[in-house]
């Protein structure tokens, strides 16, 4: 159905990813509009940063939990003052040489759970930030669409006045005519004179909101300035689509973003504080290293740095428990923050709950509401249209007053802007229901 409304929104010309493969001067839909701002959008950019960011801490703490911190070092020196001999473990004063090698491993084998909950915590996070970067691109495909169908309208208004311009142009000629003839008066003329002054007024505001609606959509899409934007101009057709009975509140919030960011928030809160008690226990680790070592002293016959190097070599393992004793309650006291930290997120997570499922009815009563307006303009339009018809043929009879055709053709006008604008509206809060039933406002395109 959603592809039925906006299939006749013309020639889409397919954007690349980051807008380069924009065709210059082709008519732009509402997709590639929508396309072209979520690839050139700062917003996004941010999220997209912070994602990686995300995955860069997801590998970090995968790393730190499974894998053994490894490090190599090695030193040099010279003693110039009195020194033990490291052969002879006796007192020296002769200038030495020492030079020192060695690796070690380490990991830890109990630490409270702590680095397996950052891993969960990471990922967490991760999802988090992917939500958000999605929430991003939806926000501003709302707004793209809101400022498109606001180009489109006035578009189409504008469109409207030039033929009310031109229609108010041959009549006044007429009736000139008919002056000259003696079947009209001067008021008659005066009359078709402010008609076309006031459709030229109205043609001439209506193009500066159409500007100006085209310049908040290319702000919006980050569009150049230097390139002219040209969008499709034609009118979505609406589809009737409001049907709740098979709407499920449970299956609302699990879609939502603004709720899934809610819950994973809930549940890191609850893995901090998990964290945060497992503190209270001991630390279990254990370390494994090899080193060598070579050494000469003034004036003394050493061993050659090769033997040296292979005699002193040597290698330990040491396994350390650390048992917290007292820390000032400064755990106690993570503790605690912990804690409420999970009763502040477990309660905005009820909230952004009720405030996800009344938004949600709010879309639905608003395209109920919509849908109806949409069916009185309709009917509105349809009227004037025809007495529109019949006041013309009036007219040409001399039975109506170009005073009275003016109310009537200003009647007109005004029924036809309020169906377009009833129309967008419509076609906007249903892609704003469609949005809250889970898809995305550029994948109903």
């Amino acid at each position: 159905m959603t592809m039925r409304i906006f299939r006749i929104l013309g020639l889409t010309i397919g954007l690349a990813a980051c807008g380069s493969g924009v065709l210059w001067g082709q008519t732009m839909s509402l997709k590639d509009c929508m396309e072209f701002a979520v690839s050139n959008s700062t917003k996004v950019l941010i999220r997209n940063a912070e994602t990686a960011d995300a995955r860069i801490a997801r590998r970090d703490a995968v790393l730190a939990a499974f894998m053994p911190s490894i490090t190599a070092n090695t030193y040099a020196y010279y003693n110039f003052g009195r020194n033990i001999d490291p052969q002879t473990n006796t007192y020296f004063n002769q200038t030495s040489f020492h030079n020192n090698y060695g690796i070690s491993a380490g990991i830890n084998l109990f630490d409270g759970f702590n680095a397996v909950n950052n891993v969960r915590i990471s990922k967490t996070s991760l999802e988090i930030s992917e939500s958000r970067e999605k929430q991003a691109e939806s926000e501003i495909c709302l707004a793209v669409m809101e400022a498109y169908y606001n180009t489109v309208y006035y578009k189409r208004l504008a469109d409207v006045y030039e033929e009310q311009v031109a229609a108010a142009e041959a009549s006044l000629a007429k009736i000139r005519k008919q002056e000259e003839l003696g079947q009209k008066g001067y008021a008659d003329v005066i009359q078709a004179e402010a008609d076309l002054a006031d459709c030229r007024y109205g043609l001439t505001d209506t193009r500066n909101a159409y500007l100006n609606q085209l310049a908040i959509l290319s702000d919006l899409m980050f569009w150049p300035e230097d390139k002219e934007l040209v969008i499709d101009s034609e009118l979505p057709e609406p589809e009737m689509d409001i049907d709740s009975s098979a709407d499920d509140y449970s299956s609302i919030l699990e879609g939502n973003r603004d709720f899934r960011i809610a819950s994973l928030n809930e549940l890191n809160s609850e893995r901090e504080l998990s964290t945060a008690r497992w503190q209270l226990l001991p630390k279990l680790s254990v370390y494994a290293g090899w080193n060598t070592s070579y050494f000469n002293m003034d004036g003394v016959q050493t061993d050659p740095f090769n033997a040296q190097f292979r005699n002193n070599a040597g290698e330990y393992v040491e396994m350390t428990l650390s048992i917290p004793l007292f820390e000032g309650l400064k755990k106690h006291s993570t503790i605690a923050r912990k804690r409420n930290a999970r009763v502040i997120a477990s309660a905005q997570k009820e909230q952004k709950g009720r405030e996800v499922i009344q938004e949600f009815r709010r879309a639905e009563q608003d395209c109920e509401g919509a849908w109806a307006a949409y069916l009185q303009a309709e009917h509105k339009a349809q009227i004037q249209q025809e007495a529109y018809r019949l006041n013309m043929k009036k007219l040409e009879q001399g039975l109506v007053s170009p005073l009275e055709f003016s109310t009537i053709n200003g009647s007109l006008l005004k029924a036809n802007a309020d169906l377009m604008n009833s129309l967008f509206k419509l076609v906007i809060k249903q892609s704003v229901l469609r949005y809250y039933r889970g898809t995305d406002y550029i994948d109903q395109l």
